[in-house]
């Protein structure tokens, strides 16, 4: 795509034209080296107003209608809504095993609502690597909130926390170990723990494990992550969790802390543009997989030492003026 045909696209995406959106969507999943970059730089002015949440816990939590029920909640309110729904991979395709059309289908014919379903193609933390372009784009867009479900994959799926401002971390009883969610990194990243399903047997439990294992962190910062019960099928305990989102907001917006917590987002994502941008350079200097492989074979069997090799690779990536 020319520039001039690059600058409409993002005008008609601007203006609430979903097909622009959906095709600049396209571009980006699909990695276009010569249009995503120069895309997304013009959309990133027209971004940093909306709300990003992350959903994020075990498979089976029911976050896919927790994630139906607050989007209907603030479009009742009058707030346009974006959700992306990051799903499995197909085997044979490579594209999500779900879709929105079926997830969201009660809402397509509402202007101020999109969803949009990513494949996570084999990534691992819950999320797509494509996720925090495609919600630059719905950001641009104009949707005042953003809904981020991940995949579920139970205890690397701390990704989200370097994407959303606020995480949620949804359980639900009688899933085995309630709070298999909760270990390793998944408990430092919860802004906001729901339990899902609390009309279940068990729910008790486990919100006196989450709160025990709140009281056992040795620091405590000045938000302690609240713990909301819902029944996402019926839309009890919803509202509170509004609630809770929104005193969420509105902490992190006192005394700088919202824009304290995206700039180490945008650190960690600046660290992981810049990796894409040297392998992409190093790719154009010569530096082939093919290359790649031959050197990684030498290393194992001991014949060259990976600190060398990395230093004579990267001399190849530095353009001559």
């Amino acid at each position: 795509m020319e520039r001039n045909d690059i600058e409409a696209l993002v005008e008609r995406l601007r203006a609430g034209d979903v097909r622009a959106l959906a095709r600049a969507i396209t571009l980006v999943e699909n990695g276009a080296a010569g249009e995503a970059p120069g895309l997304l730089s013009l959309c990133f002015p027209h971004t940093g107003k909306a709300l990003r949440m992350g959903i994020t816990g075990a498979p089976g939590a029911g976050k896919s209608t927790l994630v139906d029920r607050l989007a209907g909640r603030w479009r009742a309110e009058g707030r346009t809504v974006g959700v992306i729904a990051v799903d499995p991979s197909s085997p044979f395709t490579g594209g999500a095993l779900l879709g929105d059309r079926i997830r969201f289908r009660d809402r397509q014919e509402d202007a101020g609502f999109y969803a949009r379903s990513m494949a996570t193609r084999g990534t691992l933390g819950g999320l797509a690597q494509a996720t925090a372009d495609v919600a630059l784009l719905i950001e641009a867009s104009g949707k005042d909130a953003l809904l981020i479900e991940t995949v579920g994959v139970g205890q690397d799926e701390i990704e989200i926390a370097r994407l959303a401002d606020i995480t949620l971390v949804v359980l639900a009883p009688g899933m085995g170990d309630d709070v298999q969610s909760l270990k390793a990194g998944v408990m430092e990243i919860a802004d906001i723990y729901v339990v899902n399903k609390a009309d279940r047997d068990g729910a008790d439990r486990v919100e006196q494990e989450i709160r025990a294992m709140q009281s056992l962190a040795q620091t405590h910062g000045e938000w302690i992550p609240p713990v909301v019960r819902t029944v996402g099928t019926t839309g009890e305990g919803v509202d509170n969790l509004a609630a809770a989102i929104a005193k969420m907001h509105a902490w992190l917006t006192g005394q700088g802390r919202l824009t304290a917590r995206r700039a180490l987002q945008w650190a960690r994502r600046l660290d992981a543009m810049l990796r894409t941008e040297l392998m992409r350079r190093a790719r154009q200097h010569g530096v082939a997989e093919d290359e790649l492989a031959r050197h990684a074979a030498k290393i194992a069997a001991g014949q060259e030492d990976p600190w060398s090799v990395a230093r004579e690779l990267a001399g190849k990536i530095v353009e001559k003026k």
